[in-house]
């Protein structure tokens, strides 16, 4: 079937299905919602058996839909309608939710019905649940849909007017979720901040300072005047509540061009004042020790890697290969495992070349330390989605295990022509070979985890029920049990060395940062505008012709010509 994917970004939920899509065999294009006329234009290029809208802010003009079937995924249970079903759902406490995918009219959310999925809520951020619940149902909800119009059945009965089920409601305002600190409890500011996490924050104050809060948290035995800032941990700050205190991770002021960065730097003057607290439900970094099995565990906010976040990542590492442990897991955050170099810090930093510098730097001090543990097994278990470094310092380690969930973009070259670095051009072609190196680099698409198996990106699926940090445990000591082991082991040390003999860790290094400096110092700065805009997130004013197909042909249908590697 030829698919078009119209969204207004080429988001997770959008990737996903992209990734779902074209794993089925299915003909799949992109065109990002940017005018009326491009949507026109793109549907008489691609001439789609069916348009699909995973995510889209106004409505499909009415020659589109009622010229070809187009489908909406609405991230809200059948009958409810209107742009902010999932902020009210987190903001209300809701205890099941849901994805309806319907058939665009000419009314809004209000079309035939062809596949729901419901889920249980989370008490967690809305961008969490999103990337998590949102996503796996609304592939489970297309699929379901697709199969149906492909099996020529009966289109759905619409709704009645008169169902109780349907529910209008509009957007969900800041007056909706503004915070009363003399009054509300812990659990009730942070559904108001959870409310709006990703976008569009909420609208508060630190420190006399109108600001929009994000990433919060429930701080465990910290209390004190509610409203009141009274601690700081790993760049989060505390606020008093009636009932105890929230951490507040990331703000942004109102001004124009502001950016999302850690409340403590944003406030460093005044969070100097103000007593650590560390340990107390704020924890990006934790370690913890099962029998032979270590796990270093890692969730930054969005999968972004400050130079400080790097370096504080290190040197956990590096405590943790103290430690007499055998097989050390790497797990990251539920919602990313990591997207590289922290590119806002790097944008809101006095030079931006020069924090793209030690950042990258910093990263890469990290995948080393990785590469050269000899005396033990690493497993990298990612259970969010990965891109850019994030990608490549997974691949330092021994194994890889990763989420039948999620979705791998393993290529920099969209970020202005960036090189990259966290010595890819070592770990990339030694798994998937130099030619399929080269092809995953240059094409930059997503990637699901099936593909990457089969590349040898990735050494291990799991069904999301099998990763539960008991299960990974069970697993991690069943290596190091195994009578492989000490075999394994020599085996890592030997090739480790021939490795080297070869070509040296930092001749690939060298290598690739003389490419990044060029990037970041050289003439051209197309990194640079690339970044400005991405943090800033500019509206594209095309869709990528790596995405869009249909305006690239031939189509490369289903396959992107990897060869699996022997």
């Amino acid at each position: 079937m030829r698919i078009l994917l119209l969204s207004h970004s080429f988001n997770s939920l959008t990737q996903r299905l992209h990734v779902e899509l074209r794993e089925r065999g299915h003909d799949v294009s992109v065109e990002l919602d940017i005018h009326a006329d491009v949507t026109r234009e793109s549907v008489a290029l691609h001439r789609p058996n069916l348009v699909i809208a995973p995510f889209l802010k106004r409505t499909i003009p009415d020659d589109v839909w009622s010229s070809v079937r187009c489908l909406i995924v609405h991230p809200g249970p059948p009958g409810d309608r209107g742009p902010a079903a999932l902020d009210w759902a987190v903001l209300e406490g809701a205890a099941e939710w849901g994805v309806t995918v319907l058939q665009a009219d000419g009314e809004f959310d209000a079309g035939l019905v062809w596949a729901f999925r419901s889920f249980p809520m989370r008490r967690a951020a809305k961008s969490s649940i999103y990337r998590n619940e949102v996503t796996s149902s609304a592939v489970a909800a297309v699929l379901e849909a697709i199969a149906a119009i492909e099996a020529g059945g009966p289109a759905p009965q619409p709704m009645q007017a008169d169902d109780p089920r349907i529910r209008v409601r509009g957007p969900c305002r800041q007056a909706d979720r503004t915070i009363d600190w003399q009054h509300d409890t812990t659990a009730t500011i942070l559904r108001k901040i959870n409310s709006a996490d990703g976008m569009p924050g909420l609208v508060d104050s630190l420190f006399f300072e109108d600001v929009r809060l994000f990433d919060a948290h429930e701080a465990q035995d910290v209390a004190d005047v509610p409203g009141t800032v009274v601690a700081q941990c790993s760049a989060a700050l505390a606020r008093a509540t009636v009932d105890g205190a929230v951490w507040i991770g990331h703000v942004k002021r109102l001004a124009p061009k502001s950016l999302k960065l850690p409340a403590a730097k944003i406030f460093a003057a005044e969070a100097a004042h103000l007593p650590h607290r560390p340990g107390c439900g704020y924890a990006p970094i934790e370690y913890r020790e099962h029998g032979e099995v270590g796990e270093l565990s890692f969730s930054f906010y969005n999968g972004a890697m400050s130079s400080s976040d790097c370096e504080a990542l290190l040197d956990a590492y590096r405590g943790a290969l103290t430690r007499p442990i055998r097989v050390l897991l790497l797990t990251g955050g539920r919602d990313c495992w990591s997207n590289g170099i922290h590119l806002a810090e790097i944008e809101a930093a006095d030079s931006a070349a020069d924090e793209s510098w030690r950042n990258i730097n910093a990263i890469n001090d990290l995948a080393r330390a990785i590469i050269k543990t000899i005396d033990r097994l690493v497993v990298s278990v990612i259970r969010g989605n990965a891109g850019a470094g994030g990608v490549f310092l997974s691949l330092a380690a021994d194994e890889v295990w990763a989420s039948d969930q999620i979705v791998l973009n393993p290529h920099y070259k969209d970020m202005g022509n960036l090189y990259g670095s966290e010595y890819w051009t070592y770990l990339l072609p030694r798994r998937a070979g130099l030619s399929n190196a080269t092809r995953i680099t240059q094409c930059r698409l997503p990637m699901g985890a099936a593909e990457a198996q089969r590349l040898g990106i990735i050494d291990r699926v799991l069904l999301r029920s099998e990763l539960a940090n008991e299960n990974l445990v069970k697993l991690g000591a069943a290596i190091a049990a195994g009578e492989e082991f000490a075999v394994r082991l020599a085996d890592k040390q030997q090739r480790r060395a021939a490795d080297e003999a070869g070509k040296p860790l930092q001749a690939y290094r060298d290598e690739e940062l003389r490419r990044m400096r060029i990037n970041f110092y050289g003439f051209d700065p197309s990194y640079h505008v690339a970044r400005y805009n991405f943090v800033h997130k500019v509206p594209k004013s095309r869709t990528p012709l790596t995405i869009a197909t249909h305006r690239s042909r031939p189509a490369p249908g289903r396959s992107l010509g990897f060869a699996v590697p022997s």
